[in-house]
């Protein structure tokens, strides 16, 4: 098995941000085998979505509606609504496996790996990415 971390800034915005590019470079040269994905974060979680076509944004207006931004959570300190980021977990996990087959992410068309962070108060997430040979 083969990992390394590496470190996004994910700003003091709710985002959903595309990491596909960064996960091909890792795989690199491997042929087949799993790629894994894994935020070693309580407030953050990883997706597989289509980006760049409004579906990055409604996943966001989603969790809005499914996690209202107010002071509804027992969990409550830093921003208002912070407990709904430790929440968010349990609905978009903080791991995911990918299929590499012949050296390619084993993704559909349209299809990304996004880190999904709407937890403002943390600026910095870090992702560990290992690849598993088959």
């Amino acid at each position: 098995m083969r990992s390394e971390i590496r470190t996004y800034q994910t700003g003091d915005t709710e985002t959903v941000l595309d990491i596909t590019a960064d996960c091909v470079t890792f795989v690199g040269e491997e042929h087949d085998g799993l790629l894994h994905v894994f935020v070693p974060h309580a407030t953050a979680g990883l997706a597989i979505i289509e980006t760049g076509a409004g579906s990055d944004d409604d996943l966001l207006a989603a969790l809005q509606v499914l996690l209202p931004a107010d002071d509804r959570y027992e969990h409550h300190h830093g921003s208002t609504g912070h407990g709904r980021s430790h929440v968010m977990p349990a609905m978009i996990p903080p791991y995911l496996s990918v299929p590499v087959r012949d050296g390619m992410l084993a993704l559909g068309t349209w299809q990304s790996i996004c880190l999904v962070d709407i937890n403002v108060d943390n600026f910095e997430r870090e992702v560990r990415l290992s690849f598993l040979p088959a």
